[in-house]
């Protein structure tokens, strides 16, 4: 348990979009306390300012974007995932385009920026969400669940029929050394024909071997290879981390997830907020109540925890 932390500097970086491979602009400034990750606009309508929380959650591809308040922001999850593994509570994030930065395709850039700029505490606790009962979401094989724990666990499998990636299991014990030394660095990845498919439909524009780890039938066409041999587990554990940062405050439980993505992810954090029975907030301020976290839904199902998720 601690206090909420914002940034003690302004940091700015600037690259392109993964997908739109336009040139973007990225600023991080400190915020007050309580008010979260919010993205604002520099651009069109500038100044709007939209919470980086799953009720503003979009449906997109191969990414995960918010939109709301006349503008929407695409692949944010990298940037979220270095916020939320190094305990950055309370941030502006200006964005002068509607895709953050790739950079190179993962959050270590982001991460030595936010540690450039050091952080400070505020007077106000950070709460926590702690899971007391367990919850699930399906979609044929592919799974993810969450569990009652003392400290906040990610395990994560994939399976992909690649003889450099076959099986591959990962389990991260949440802090933010571990998240800058085991997580931060690993980038994202596809398949060369599924890059060309991409790029044929006006997808992944701004991808390129300097962002993107790009597999061949039987091995990687970066010249500089893989950073860890199981760098594909742990860059899912990152999309992760970056996407369960749309709960709106950190958690406590053990996040168990079986060839999931980003739909299943966010998924999951919806079932979180329209539970509030499976789970209580540690830390918080008499100020905060449950009603805080606003739940995606009015349904409260107390039954089965166990859902469903839509083919």
């Amino acid at each position: 348990m601690r206090l909420q932390q914002t940034l003690a500097n302004t940091i700015t970086c600037t690259g392109v979009g993964l997908h739109s491979g336009q040139p973007v602009t990225l600023t991080m400034r400190p915020a007050p306390p309580d008010s979260g990750v919010v993205f604002v606009n520099r651009n069109g309508h500038a100044g709007a300012s939209l919470a980086a929380t799953v009720k503003h959650l979009v449906p997109t591809e191969l990414c995960t974007a918010i939109s709301g308040n006349g503008f929407q922001v695409k692949t944010i999850e990298h940037v979220l995932a270095a916020l939320a593994g190094l305990n950055v509570d309370n941030v502006f994030v200006d964005v002068d385009a509607g895709e953050a930065p790739v950079m190179d395709g993962s959050s270590a850039q982001f991460v030595r920026l936010i540690r450039s700029a050091g952080l400070v505490s505020q007077a106000k606790r950070q709460p926590y969400l702690k899971m007391t009962r367990p919850l699930e979401v399906v979609d044929g094989s592919r799974r993810i669940r969450i569990e009652p724990s003392s400290t906040p666990r990610i395990t994560y499998s994939i399976q992909y029929n690649h003889p450099l990636i076959q099986t591959q299991t990962y389990t991260y014990e949440y802090s933010a050394d571990a998240f800058e030394s085991e997580i931060a660095d690993a980038r994202t990845f596809g398949f060369l024909e599924e890059v060309e498919a991409l790029w044929a439909r006006g997808l992944g524009r701004g991808g390129n071997l300097d962002n993107t780890v790009v597999l061949s039938k039987d091995g990687v066409l970066n010249e500089s290879g893989l950073r860890f041999d199981d760098e594909f587990v742990r860059h899912k554990v990152l999309d992760l981390i970056g996407d369960f940062a749309l709960l709106g405050v950190p958690f406590i439980g053990h996040l168990i997830a079986d060839r999931s993505g980003h739909a299943l992810h966010t998924k999951l954090v919806k079932q979180i907020l329209d539970h509030p029975d499976c789970w209580v907030l540690l830390n918080a301020d008499h100020s905060l109540t449950v009603s805080h976290l606003t739940p995606v839904s009015t349904s409260r199902p107390t039954a089965p925890v166990a859902l469903q998720a839509a083919s």
